[in-house]
């Protein structure tokens, strides 16, 4: 498993928490959004998580634990997986000629 340099994973930490601030105190500024959503994607991304708030914590644990710590814990949280409910079966494709 690859794991980002704790020195960027702390300074996007850092950013993602001051533009949580920025963005409570002006909810409606959606520039202020954006910049907020594309910081909590970047940490996302960084920790190998799906939301935002999964990624901060994850991102706090790494900077507070060990390498191997963090790795450890890592492989001791279960991934839950979305379950598979089966749908109806797709109908079958019919090509219909031009203008028929």
């Amino acid at each position: 498993m690859l794991l980002p340099a704790k020195a960027e994973v702390a300074r996007q930490l850092r950013r993602y928490r001051a533009w949580e601030r920025v963005m409570l105190a002006s909810p409606a500024d959606r520039t202020v959004r954006a910049t907020f959503e594309d910081s909590g994607y970047t940490l996302c991304v960084l920790m190998g998580k799906r939301c935002a708030r999964e990624a901060a914590d994850a991102a706090e644990r790494y900077l507070r634990s060990t390498l191997g710590a963090y790795l450890r814990e890592q492989d001791e949280c279960p991934q839950v997986a979305a379950p598979v409910r089966p749908g109806p079966p797709a109908p079958p494709y019919r090509h219909s000629p031009a203008g028929g």
